[in-house]
């Protein structure tokens, strides 16, 4: 069965529609399900796939993507339950809820893997990470993973972990993001334009990234590497220790995990 249907038609349900048609998938082995019609009619118009009600979506599918709130899941699982193929493979990309939920209402033995990703899907560069439920092979992992490689990388972790990946990577951008409009705000404080400052802050957080990625290098021997003795960076570094910049993201990171954790335990 090589067809997936992809149950939420939100802003990450499409993103991992248009990855999987760009990879070169047919669209003709792509449905959704989307409760609200006109959403459904959009994506229908835009991506060319077949919109369905869940359990016509799920009926034949041998791959269910579920990307909806955390909050539906349970109603939605209820209409998955009847329809679902033997052996097919559900995905899924609920932040915080754990693969036993799905197991317990799904039928015996259902391979369920569970996804964190976040919001750079949107442009095909997500970090994905996946967890195998107590039923998912490693077949089920490679078969995952291939789906969310569409759409940025992918790394395979213990569930255990997830509450982790949860605060770093699914959270995590808007972590830069505020770092990124403080930064601009205070461009502007020193007499920039509001585009210039925000040029400037953008690129240099794309080099900076593109350099943590592509040198390998700690991020400690980089930083160093732009610290002259004595100089503005020295200066602007020592602020932001001073203000407990470290002890301020460890606190977010540590608060993130422990909603994750309260998340899945309903």
């Amino acid at each position: 069965m090589t067809r997936i249907a992809v149950l939420g038609g939100g802003r990450i349900g499409e993103a991992l529609l248009g990855g999987l048609l760009a990879a070169g998938r047919d669209a003709g082995d792509l449905v959704v399900a989307e409760r609200y019609p006109a959403r459904a009619q959009e994506l229908t118009a835009s991506l060319g796939v077949t919109a369905a009600p869940v359990d016509e979506a799920v009926r034949g599918a041998g791959t269910v993507v579920v990307a909806v709130k955390p909050q539906d899941v349970v109603t939605l699982l209820g209409e998955v339950a009847g329809a679902l193929e033997p052996g097919a493979l559900v995905v899924s990309l609920c932040a915080g809820l754990p693969t036993s939920l799905f197991e317990g209402a799904l039928p015996d033995g259902t391979p369920v893997v569970r996804v964190m990703p976040n919001t750079p899907m949107l442009l095909g560069v997500a970090m994905c990470a996946i967890s195998p439920g107590a039923h998912a092979t490693p077949a089920h992992l490679d078969e995952t993973e291939a789906l969310l490689s569409t759409v940025g990388a992918v790394l395979r972790l213990d569930e255990a972990k997830q509450d982790a990946a949860t605060a770093l990577s699914g959270s995590g951008p808007a972590y830069f993001f505020l770092v990124a409009e403080a930064m601009i705000e205070a461009g502007v404080g020193l007499g920039l334009t509001r585009p210039d400052a925000t040029e400037l802050t953008v690129q240099t957080a794309l080099g900076a990234a593109r350099m943590l990625r592509e040198t390998g290098e700690h991020p400690a021997v980089l930083r160093e590497n732009v610290t002259s003795p004595a100089g503005t960076t020295a200066a602007a570094l020592r602020e932001l220790e001073r203000h407990g910049l470290r002890a301020a993201l460890a606190d977010a990171v540590t608060a993130a995990h422990d909603r994750s954790v309260a998340l899945g335990r309903g």
